[in-house]
């Protein structure tokens, strides 16, 4: 069954659970936060790619009114809740300033499988030591999931969109580990790349081999 949700596309992904800090300054946006925030309603994020809105996105709710500005302007925080799927988009969401759209909220399998989840741990561990990156998301691969790392494995927009898209966690779990096994070589070759070239014009204390 569908429903009507004010929408705020963004040149980005959302996954549920995240907090995203939002700064408001256009009109629309405005009237769509302040009656929100009024209403205790959520509203809907589609990322916008190549010029266009997608066709899922996520509801999220706002946390708290951090800032106000003289102008109307708003610092907000909000979390996201659930995935969507747009029906129905409008750029106007008539008589109101701000797009919205006929959404329909999609089903979530969040069962996982600890092998999987510990592949990927060790290859996201491998990426980010070879990018000298020191940074925990869960206290133990059993508590890795694909929505705490997806903005941090190296994703564009496009595969953050399509990881969003996927409807269970172990298909979020084979698409993150795929796309590690293919970017980790690429990495660690750039990484060995980079330290060859911070070595030139320095002396080499180079043995010859025998011949």
């Amino acid at each position: 069954m569908s429903n009507t949700l004010p929408l705020f596309p963004l040149s980005l992904v959302v996954f549920p659970g995240e907090t995203l800090h939002l700064h408001i300054f256009e009109e629309r946006y405005k009237q769509l936060v302040n009656e929100c925030l009024e209403g205790g309603k959520t509203f809907g994020i589609p990322a916008v790619i190549n010029q266009n809105v997608v066709s899922v996105g996520t509801e999220v709710s706002i946390l708290s009114l951090d800032k106000t500005y003289p102008g109307g302007e708003m610092d907000i925080t909000t979390e996201g809740k659930k995935r969507v799927r747009i029906e129905n988009f409008f750029e106007i969401l008539s008589p109101k300033l701000y797009p919205g759209g006929e959404v329909e909220q999609l089903n979530e399998e969040m069962s996982t499988d600890t092998g999987l989840q510990a592949e990927v741990w060790q290859l996201l561990e491998e990426l980010h030591e070879s990018l000298g990156i020191q940074k925990k998301y869960a206290a133990s691969y059993t508590d890795l999931f694909t929505y705490t790392i997806g903005h941090h494995v190296g994703l564009t927009l496009g595969q953050e969109f399509e990881l969003l898209s996927l409807n269970n966690e172990l298909d979020r779990l084979i698409y993150v580990k795929k796309h590690l096994e293919a970017i980790l070589p690429v990495v660690k070759e750039t990484e060995r790349l980079k330290a060859k070239a911070k070595l030139n014009g320095h002396y080499k204390n180079i043995i010859p081999p025998r011949l």
